[in-house]
């Protein structure tokens, strides 16, 4: 694997970190989750379990992670953390830099203890700006960013994603980041302190997807990218479901024109041409609509397929998994939990040498490892048990 031989020391919780060091375990990296005593929030947050102690969305964020347990607030939990760290070669946390700081784990000082460590810290808000250090949700950064706004021109009012955009974006380019930095340390020998800030690159997204024409000095129009923004630029009803479909190219156009039995307007100016669709985007939408609600969703599946014009089902929560592709390259597939039973898993998705990355070992309770880190960072049976005694560690399972 790629990442084999690299050791992560995980200080992150909920959905941005845990999603970020997902990714770096995919990726064939070691992963040492360290948890407060009261665990991380998604363990509860992401909703109910058979045990109480593992919810569903924990379980999917923290699969293939080692679990260890430790009470930071204690001086010699901290030292167990520091301990740990030296043989580790990233160290990625999101807390705030002011707790960092605090705790002496900001990146100076844990560079000036190991300085070919990577350190990575996932921010709210970036140096330099009013909002630094604030406390920072996915919802909250998704309306600073303008991403919520996106649909006040098209709703009339703005709305979260139904997902955590935010978290999601910004783990995978830190777990990019990471590996940029481990590359460089690879040939320089040279650590790294990293940040991404979650505001700065979520409005980056937005604006670089929707300036447009205010790119420009003087603007050559107001911001915003008319066909996406169009109320009309959503899914599809037919006579029995919802269809997806974008044919952007000029032939995609025409084969859809005639698929649905309007040949008549190939030629027609308003949409003959990439552009004049764009200008027309609304009246192009409408058309849509008013022929797919003609027939089934399998009828227009099967033809557009046919034709090679991009078009998929629009999935509910309830028929994702059961969408004949995702079921053919088994996506969700069944385990058994030690702790929690029978339960769906969500495979990693990368291939890598044309082979499908495979999950090792599913999340588990609260200080599984920490027994057996502690002792592989170099603590003694009675110094392991001397910790567990005075609550600067706490041990699970194992």
């Amino acid at each position: 694997m790629p990442l084999s031989g690299i050791k992560v020391l995980d200080l992150t919780s909920v959905v941005v970190g845990p999603a970020a060091t997902l990714r770096l375990a995919d990726l064939g990296a070691e992963i040492i989750k360290i948890e407060a005593p009261d665990g991380d929030l998604l363990r509860t947050l992401g909703g109910p379990s058979p045990s109480g102690a593992l919810s569903g969305k924990f379980l999917h964020f923290n699969r293939d992670k080692r679990f260890v347990c430790l009470n930071l607030r204690a001086r010699d939990g901290l030292k167990a953390l520091r301990t740990i760290m030296q043989s580790c070669d990233v160290f990625i946390t999101n807390l705030r830099p002011d707790s960092l700081t605090r705790m002496g784990l900001d990146a100076a000082a844990c560079r000036a203890a190991k300085p070919d460590l990577i350190h990575c810290t996932i921010t709210g808000f970036g140096p330099g700006g009013p909002y630094r250090g604030r406390p920072a949700y996915d919802t909250v950064l998704q309306a600073a960013s303008g991403l919520a706004g996106l649909t006040i021109e098209r709703d009339g009012a703005p709305s979260f994603a139904p997902f955590l955009a935010a978290d999601h974006v910004v783990a995978e380019i830190a777990a990019g980041a990471i590996a940029a930095a481990l590359v460089r340390r690879f040939r320089t020998g040279e650590g790294s302190t990293v940040e991404i800030p979650m505001l700065e690159t979520m409005a980056a997204f937005v604006l670089q997807e929707h300036l447009g024409p205010a790119t420009f000095d003087p603007p050559l129009g107001p911001p915003g990218d008319r066909r996406v923004l169009d109320p009309f630029a959503r899914p599809v009803a037919t006579q029995d479901g919802w269809i997806a479909i974008t044919a952007n190219t000029d032939a995609q156009a025409k084969e859809f024109l005639r698929a649905v039995g309007r040949a008549d307007l190939i030629d027609d100016p308003r949409f003959a041409t990439v552009a004049a669709r764009v200008k027309n985007s609304n009246e192009w939408f409408r058309l849509r609509e008013e022929s797919l609600a003609r027939n089934t969703t399998a009828h227009w599946l099967a033809l557009f397929a046919e034709l090679d014009i991009p078009a998929m089902p629009c999935h509910a929560l309830a028929t994702i998994a059961d969408d004949p592709h995702l079921t053919a390259v088994k996506l969700v597939e069944r385990a058994v939990h030690p702790t929690e039973g029978p339960v769906q898993t969500v495979r990693p998705t990368l291939m890598i040498d044309g082979e499908p990355v495979r999950s090792e070992s599913p999340a588990q309770p609260l200080g599984w490892d920490t027994r057996k880190v502690l002792a592989e960072a170099g603590y003694s049976g009675a110094e392991i048990e001397a910790l567990v005694r005075s609550g600067a560690a706490i041990e699970g399972g194992t």
